[in-house]
């Protein structure tokens, strides 16, 4: 292959081309690398990246808003996906996705397209290489992030990994038994917040919009099994924890809780 060209390779496997009878030892390879669900039709090695042609493997799709089932296709589209590195190239897969009528006639949806669990409607990357993307992220930033990423082969900009992880799920956390309080300025001088921190596990529970004396006792209240609270010496700090928590013992600390 000659430097900046590009080499295609073609699937003839009977799931791709039914009529044909000749096996694909390509496809078979590359199905088990890829989202589950996709039948390879093309193969594209660039220089910098690999580019595969993919198509959905069943016939039929269901309707998003209705859930019934439809087999009638309207037309078709492609998305060109980010996807998981190859052999030190960026891995792209050009999605054929199609778009069906909806089968129910009371329906509003009269056109729909095809959902697939390789990505999420209207992203530019597989669900694969974000949460691989996310997981850079978490252990090194943004910015640093974006850098070993494209070093990996999976170029992103630092703004975009941030977006991830501000869209990852949040780990259910057990109630605390521990707890700190303390207040934070929205603006200083002029309105406070709470700040409710998990002093076992080192980590924020939760931020309240004021530092009221009835949005504290309220919070404990909707938070059973807390079992000690430490706050500074404020007022409405010992009143909200004495009707939302009356059981719990509280440690009064001249410093910073949190």
């Amino acid at each position: 292959m000659q430097p900046g060209s590009t080499q295609s390779f073609s699937c003839v496997a009977p799931a791709c081309h039914p009529t044909r009878s000749a096996a694909c030892p390509l496809s078979k390879s590359l199905l088990s690398l890829l989202p589950v669900g996709l039948v390879v039709d093309r193969v594209a090695v660039a220089p910098d990246r690999v580019i595969i042609a993919v198509r959905a493997r069943g016939a039929v799709a269901s309707c998003p808003f209705c859930r019934r089932p439809s087999r009638h296709v309207h037309s078709r589209y492609l998305r060109r996906l980010g996807d998981l590195p190859w052999q030190g190239r960026i891995g792209q897969l050009d999605l054929q996705v199609r778009r069906f009528r909806c089968s129910a006639p009371e329906c509003p949806r009269r056109v729909f397209a095809e959902r697939l669990p390789a990505a999420l409607p209207r992203v530019r990357r597989t669900t694969r290489l974000a949460e691989a993307q996310r997981h850079i992220t978490f252990s090194a930033g943004g910015e640093a992030g974006a850098r070993l990423a494209s070093r990996l082969a999976m170029p992103v900009s630092g703004d975009t990994l941030l977006r991830l992880i501000r869209t990852a799920p949040l780990p259910a956390a057990p109630t605390p038994r521990v707890i700190g309080i303390d207040d934070w300025t929205w603006r200083r001088g002029q309105r406070y917040g709470t700040l409710v921190v998990d002093l076992e596990r080192n980590r924020p529970v939760d931020m309240l919009p004021d530092r009221d004396a009835q949005t504290v006792g309220t919070w404990l209240n909707g938070h059973p099994g807390i079992d000690v609270v430490a706050r500074d010496r404020a007022g409405a700090y010992a009143d909200g924890v004495r009707s939302g928590a009356p059981g719990a013992v509280q440690v009064a600390d001249r410093w910073r809780v949190t």
